[in-house]
């Protein structure tokens, strides 16, 4: 191997996000607007496919006007594989309908995310979070346990069909709990397929509930937040999952033979 080969190799560490494994912090909410801002009209200067998953991801390096770049996962609407019980093409409005819903709530684990044109077409630009333990570890579902708690009753609301063990981490350089991969949501059918089981049969907190009572006192927000992205009788789901959580608001008991996603 020759030295100059050595040298370049180092250097594109360097200077290249996507090259070194990038070693992103997830932001606080304060962040958000300046990260969202970047991802909405940042230059995307790199675009590679994610060799694993079923849908065509890319991760991707955006590069503000100022400051240093980003690293994105871009989700294409034009690499989405067809469903028989979602809608074709809906997989990135419902991925963005879920981010929309978890800021409105209040609910900052899902990491900061846009639709917008990329290379291969209109798709969701999600800031990318280096991973550290994920559900499979039972240490992070002790020390997380009241955010846990949280994305559990976010799943039940959003009827997510697809909560992977792997799709619920402890950021690798900030520790906190995230939640990504949400496609497979708001659909108007009992969907309900995750790892997370250890709430059932408990009562919902109360602070939980107070986040959703507002909801329900005052939907106008929520509804027209949601519109453009999800159908109406989608929407109408939502707040019928959301009257009756309030009406018995218990974690259910989940089915061990239906509600466990596919390869969790």
């Amino acid at each position: 191997m020759s030295d100059d080969w050595t040298r370049s190799f180092y250097h594109r560490q360097a200077t290249d996000p996507l090259a070194r494994g990038n070693g992103q912090a997830g932001p606080s909410p304060a962040d958000e607007p300046r990260i969202l801002d970047t991802l909405q009209n940042g230059e995307i200067i790199d675009c590679r496919l994610i060799p694993w998953g079923s849908n065509y991801t890319f991760a991707s390096t955006v590069k503000p006007s100022e400051g240093s770049p980003l690293v994105a996962v871009y989700k294409p609407r034009m690499g989405e594989a067809p469903l028989w019980d979602f809608a074709e093409g809906t997989l990135y409005q419902r991925e963005y309908a879920a981010y929309l819903l978890s800021v409105a709530f209040g609910w900052h684990f899902i990491p900061p995310t846009v639709l917008r044109d990329g290379p291969h077409g209109i798709g969701t630009l999600q800031l990318y979070i280096e991973p550290g333990a994920t559900l499979h570890d039972r240490g992070l579902r002790r020390k997380h346990t009241d955010a846990l708690r949280q994305v559990a009753l976010f799943d039940l609301l959003t009827n997510n069909a697809d909560r992977k063990a792997g799709h619920c981490f402890a950021g690798r350089h900030d520790g906190r709990l995230w939640g990504i991969d949400h496609g497979l949501t708001f659909h108007i059918h009992h969907k309900l397929r995750t790892v997370i089981w250890e709430f059932s049969g408990e009562p919902v907190p109360d602070d939980l509930l107070v986040t959703l009572r507002a909801a329900q006192q005052a939907p106008d927000g929520v509804r027209a937040t949601l519109a453009p992205h999800l159908s109406a009788t989608e929407i109408d789901m939502l707040f019928i999952r959301i009257d009756r959580l309030l009406a018995n608001p218990v974690f259910p008991v989940l089915n061990s033979r239906r509600n466990i996603p596919y390869g969790w």
